[in-house]
């Protein structure tokens, strides 16, 4: 039995999301440097590990059973939608967009989409979890991983928003 080919699309497509994924980690660590500098303060670090393994779990799942699969172009054009949503919250936060949840006893920011939705970046990653699969065909793996997104987005929020409060 033969090893399926690795398609084109799918290869071009995964190593775009492995690239801005790190290219994010980058960021963030030294977004959070910045921030800690300020006198900001990391709240539920405990629960990080879990989101690291999550999103990693998901991008081995997309590559393992993804890497030979046909793009499915509307669903691509979607996932393209949403980087232009991620572009607008990144630019919108700036330094203060970090993958942690770091207080920083200054005002929220309430510009760009966060005029319109509390978690904007939230709502971008449950809609990534269940859209990037599902460009490979692999509805199951956006069902899987969405169920598992949905709960550690709950434990995080949960954590956030308490914090948050406090500062209110």
């Amino acid at each position: 039995m033969s090893m399926p080919e690795i398609t084109t699309s799918a290869a071009l497509f995964l190593v775009f999301i492995i690239i801005q994924r790190l290219s994010e980690l980058v960021l963030a660590k030294r977004n959070t440097a910045q921030l800690m500098a300020r006198g900001a303060t990391e709240i539920g670090a405990s629960h990080y590990p879990i989101i690291v393994a999550l999103h990693t779990a998901w991008i081995l799942a997309l590559v393992w059973f993804g890497y030979d699969k046909n793009v499915m172009y509307g669903w691509l054009v979607a996932f393209a939608l949403l980087q232009v949503l991620r572009v607008w919250i990144l630019k919108s936060l700036g330094e203060r967009w970090t993958t942690r949840i770091i207080i920083l006893n200054e005002p929220l920011v309430v510009r760009g989409p966060f005029r319109f939705l509390k978690h904007p970046n939230y709502t971008l990653v449950v809609a990534e979890i269940f859209v990037a699969p599902m460009v490979l065909g692999l509805f199951w793996v956006a069902i899987i991983f969405s169920v598992l997104n949905a709960g550690v987005l709950f434990m995080r929020i949960s954590i956030e928003e308490k914090a948050l409060s406090a500062l209110r």
